[in-house]
């Protein structure tokens, strides 16, 4: 079975070299020396600075909304993964959805403002498969309504827009160390922010709010990640070309053998460095969707559909039709993609998907 994605995993002998040194410690969590060494080497990779580690990457959204929403109203994408509503509901705020860009995918800036009322706190939106969101008009719109900016950035890692990290943008980025991402930890994620004081209340919230062992600074959950989950960062990061470089030649072939006279791609925004996280594919129509995804099974090859369903017609979130969104959501297949594909394989799949259209 070729599944849509696949875990990359660093020699065992490299992880388990990490590992030794936790043990060695007799440290295995509460940010012991692989935790502190990963999020330097990160900062260094990233060129950024003020990143907090996290056991996931839902944890980061939560803490940003609790402190940068308080409860009000939040706007948002409706094209993302279920996380990003989910976050904004879980922290007692009400998701206020923005219809997307047809071709970039992520949320239509052009039509904020039209949402914005008294209640509004927050924009949260994603940098939909790495794709950045036009984050200086979000900042201009921001900026006129004071409002804060939180960044779900969780297929983002490694990307820069206009020659900056994109998670130097907001007042937080989030980002995901699921091990189904480029980078990971097996189970992790990361917050960002380039506000000092907002970075101690990031980092307190996410440590129970403690100020040394016996006083608080305030309100905080368990968002630690562990020296075994920091363990595995280690062992992979070193490896971030060779990812890179593989998921691009898997992107390019795409590229050149798929026929786009019946597919579009997503557009990526100018002047962004990519970093091949997904490679979606959008179909005149559902039902042309569902016929080619029938042929790929029968082959056992597995694409998935993300980001289906919009989220604006999950029950929960009482959103209003988004018709861009749930038409995109409603004809977008992810394709395979991972290290390690091989070409016959990728040969296979173009020429099943171009035959069934």
């Amino acid at each position: 079975m070729i599944n849509v994605t696949k875990c990359f995993l660093p020699p065992l002998e490299e992880y388990t070299q990490q590992v030794n040194r936790a043990f060695k410690n007799e440290w295995l969590t509460n940010r012991g020396e692989l935790v502190l060494e990963l999020e330097e080497k990160l900062k260094n990779y990233l060129k950024t600075d003020n990143i907090i580690i996290t056991n996931n990457g839902t944890v980061p959204l939560q803490i940003a909304l609790k402190l940068l929403a308080n409860g009000g109203e939040v706007i948002t994408t409706p094209f993302s993964y279920v996380a990003t509503t989910a976050a904004i509901v879980w922290e007692n705020c009400t998701p206020v959805f923005v219809d997307i860009h047809p071709e970039y995918l992520t949320i239509d800036e052009s039509k904020i403002e039209e949402a914005i009322t008294d209640k509004t706190k927050a924009i949260l939106v994603t940098h939909v498969f790495g794709n950045p969101c036009n984050v200086t008009e979000i900042e201009r719109i921001a900026k006129k309504h004071n409002l804060n900016v939180i960044y779900d950035a969780a297929h983002a890692f490694g990307v820069e827009y206009s020659g900056r990290s994109i998670f130097e943008y907001g007042e937080v980025s989030t980002c995901s160390f699921h091990a189904t991402k480029l980078f990971h930890t097996g189970e992790g994620g990361a917050m960002f922010t380039q506000d000092e004081e907002l970075f101690h209340k990031l980092f307190y919230h996410h440590n129970f709010g403690h100020n040394g062992p016996l006083a608080f600074h305030g309100l905080g959950v368990n968002g630690k990640i562990s020296e075994l989950q920091a363990a595995m960062g280690l062992s992979v990061l070193p490896y971030m070309n060779t990812i890179l470089n593989d998921r691009k030649r898997i992107c390019d072939h795409y590229d050149a053998h798929l026929d786009f006279n019946r597919l579009e791609k997503i557009k990526i925004r100018e002047n962004t460095q990519w970093n091949y996280s997904y490679y979606p594919v959008i179909f005149e129509s559902e039902q042309q969707l569902l016929q080619v995804q029938a042929k790929l099974n029968e082959a056992e090859i597995a694409p998935r559909r993300y980001f289906y369903p919009s989220l604006n017609t999950i029950e929960y979130t009482q959103g209003k039709p988004m018709p861009i969104s749930e038409s995109i959501a409603s004809r977008i297949l992810c394709l395979p993609l991972f290290v390690g594909l091989e070409t016959t394989a990728l040969q296979r799949i173009c020429s099943i998907i171009n035959a069934a259209l």
